[in-house]
């Protein structure tokens, strides 16, 4: 059974920077596109960033320019480069694992969840 594990989380200024890991287990890493989503409390959980095995990369727009998703396959690991960080970004974040060629950007595209790691942005 794959499992995801996110890490990286924390408490961090407006402005700063953090960058979320998550490893997963199992095997064919690499043929896989591999998400990130948040839910802030009481709001829907949404997404934020995916790539496909081969690096291609896609945003939501109010990250555009901030974040950076990454991978590397030979650790089974996807990355989450936070950037110019704003109070509006704190959210669980949440990595994701879809089996589809190409994902679209909601939930039921992806079929496998991690716990979730906490991003707070003080102001």
């Amino acid at each position: 059974q794959v499992l995801l594990v996110e890490s990286g989380g924390g408490v961090v200024q407006v402005g700063g920077s953090l960058r979320l890991s998550c490893v997963a287990s199992g095997r064919a890493f690499s043929s896989y596109y591999m998400g990130w989503f948040r839910q802030a409390p009481g709001k829907e959980r949404e997404f934020v960033a995916a790539i496909s095995g081969g690096g291609f990369t896609s945003y939501e727009e109010s990250v555009q320019g901030r974040f950076t998703i990454s991978r590397d396959n030979s650790k089974n690991t996807v990355y989450l480069q936070m950037n110019s960080l704003k109070p509006e970004d704190t959210a669980v974040y949440y990595c994701a694992r879809s089996q589809r060629k190409i994902p679209g950007s909601r939930r039921d595209d992806y079929d496998m969840w991690g716990q979730g790691t906490q991003v707070t942005v003080s102001s």
